[in-house]
């Protein structure tokens, strides 16, 4: 039986975590392996309704209210797709967990590390994954993916100032430093195929 895998796609606006994904499940499938392609906040209905409340921009949500919803997306998501798929032997690819509330909240707006992880553990019992992949990117040209992928409209959080979106990537940083053997750094620039090259190549030792 294969052995289930938990890898998870960070990054700021624009970095092609989406692309990369498809990509991913898709060498995955050439290779034979069961997986399951997966999204935060969303991935279960329950947490699906939660994202449409989060990133409404008819809502002013505070960090910590922000927070608060992230935890309570990703606990319905974890109980109920994640861990069970894992436990059947399946490979997860998740765009986004819980390192982008530890980036956005946390980091961005200043909620702080230790209060993000404690919800994280209050909700998901702190499941992290096997695998980050830290998609990085010239902040320009971040920005210009995202103007083409949104057509000028972002939604609520993607739609922040440029200050806030560089102290994302700030965070994302520090915190791929701080844990190197569950963080992988990859270069998001060049063609989606050079992207996806580096993404096999960082998860050489794990595949099957």
């Amino acid at each position: 039986m294969t052995t289930g895998r938990f890898i998870t796609f960070e990054g700021g606006e624009g970095a092609g975590k989406s692309t990369q994904i498809a990509m991913l499940a898709d060498a995955l499938s050439l290779r034979g392996v069961p997986h399951v392609v997966t999204r935060e906040p969303g991935g279960t209905p329950g947490a699906e309704a939660l994202r449409n409340l989060l990133l409404n921009d008819a809502f002013d949500w505070s960090a910590r209210t922000e927070a608060l919803l992230f935890a309570a997306a990703r606990a319905d998501h974890v109980a109920n797709l994640i861990r069970p798929a894992l436990a059947d032997g399946q490979w997860v690819l998740c765009d986004r967990f819980v390192d982008s509330s530890r980036a956005y909240q946390g980091g961005a707006g200043a909620l702080g590390d230790e209060q993000v992880m404690t919800l994280h553990r209050i909700g998901s019992e702190g499941l992290l994954p096997d695998r980050t992949l830290l998609l990085e990117l010239d902040a320009d040209e971040a920005a210009r993916r995202a103007i083409v992928r949104d057509g000028g409209g972002g939604d609520r959080i993607g739609a922040r100032d440029a200050a806030y979106h560089a102290r994302v990537g700030q965070r994302f940083r520090q915190m791929a430093d701080a844990e190197p053997d569950r963080f992988v750094s990859v270069d998001a620039g060049g063609s989606a195929d050079e992207v996806h090259a580096r993404i096999i190549a960082a998860l050489e030792p794990v595949l099957p």
